[in-house]
């Protein structure tokens, strides 16, 4: 263990524990805007930057291990001086747009400026063009709404393993590019981690903020990792999917289908009664005409060629406690060992 002060106060924490990560244990808030709890510490915002008694600049906490015996000052003039700064040459090329933003009320780096009192962009520099082209359909990029965080880039290679988008450039010309779309899985791990409206989602037309809408905790239907998710609701419509950094199996991921697959919920093509077919066309029918129509066919096939005349398949859509009770009643009630399932088709 090692042991250090943060303002004063004593703190132990293991060898090779951050300085961001001892002060969050001793519960002292380091404002931080490139920092992500999955991702390595990437150290680009300065946000996080404290003193050590003894060392001439300031560190960044996210990156400094701690050592044996060190003061660290979290908060002082000096250093709200240098974070001020930084806030302001990172709205450089940012526009204040926050009430047109997909990300306003929701969005770390509006935080941030509210909390140190920006109003104005202060500091200009020539305006680059930057293309807003991305490496999926379903993820808009707002290239002036970028701060160069590099989350968005370190999620797709740490968490993912794809390296899909990479940066281009140097200094306030530099933006987020694609350098392999066909590796890109349009999984959105990119937006989940994006601090600001950098990175929004491009399917649903319905937008809502976040004290409108209500999220929904569920678990994904897709297949049967059991990944959780929030159904975002507004008008008891979903508009959107969203996850809990940490939560469940998935751990705050998803895949393409567990992200932007919930169109289908609200869908005017969703059937809402069963269907018959009748002179080669389907009609609508009541439960009880269907389930008696179904349960005469089956006792009629089993009745003439036997019960493994028939097959069930099952599916990962459904949850544990559905698929038991199919495979029972295939067997239990059919006679039959023949069920499958679709992940094997």
């Amino acid at each position: 263990m090692v042991t250090l002060t943060i303002d004063g106060k004593e703190v132990k924490v293991p060898q090779g524990t951050t300085i961001l990560a001892a002060a969050r244990t001793a519960g002292i808030r380091i404002p931080t805007l490139c920092y992500h709890g999955r991702l390595d510490p990437i150290g680009s915002c300065r946000m996080c930057v404290v003193e050590i008694e003894g060392i001439a600049h300031p560190m960044a906490a996210c990156t400094t291990p701690v050592e044996e015996g060190i003061a660290v000052i979290s908060n002082s003039d000096r250093i709200q001086r240098i974070r001020e700064d930084s806030l302001k040459l990172i709205l450089v090329n940012h526009p204040l747009d926050c009430p047109i933003c997909d990300k306003g009320g929701e969005c770390l780096l509006q935080d941030l400026v509210y909390e140190f009192g920006i109003d104005k962009v202060e500091y200009q520099a020539p305006k680059p063009a930057r293309e807003s082209l991305y490496a999926t359909p379903l993820i808009r990029y707002w290239p002036d709404r970028c701060v160069m965080c590099l989350r968005c880039v370190t999620a797709c290679r740490e968490i993912k393993g794809i390296g899909a988008i990479e940066i281009k450039g140097e200094g306030y010309g530099s933006q987020v590019v694609v350098i392999d779309a066909e590796k890109c899985q349009s999984c959105g791990e990119c937006l989940s981690v994006c601090p600001t409206g950098a990175l929004t989602e491009n399917l649903s037309r319905f937008k809502g903020r976040p004290w409108l809408v209500e999220r929904v905790p569920t678990t994904c239907t897709y297949c049967g990792c059991g990944c959780q998710l929030e159904l975002n609701v507004q008008n008891n419509r979903v508009i959107g999917v969203t996850t809990q950094e940490g939560k469940g199996v998935n751990l705050g991921s998803l895949c393409v289908k567990g992200r932007f697959g919930y169109e289908f919920i609200g869908s005017d093509e969703r059937l809402t009664t069963p269907l018959i077919k009748k002179d080669g066309e389907f009609k609508e029918a009541s439960w009880e005409e269907a389930l008696t129509l179904v349960a005469e066919r089956f006792g009629a096939i089993k009745e003439e060629f036997g019960p493994d005349a028939i097959g069930g398949l099952s599916s990962a859509r459904c949850t544990n406690e559905e698929n038991y009770l199919f495979q029972k009643f295939m067997r239990g009630v059919i006679g039959t060992n023949n069920v499958d399932h679709c992940a094997r088709l």
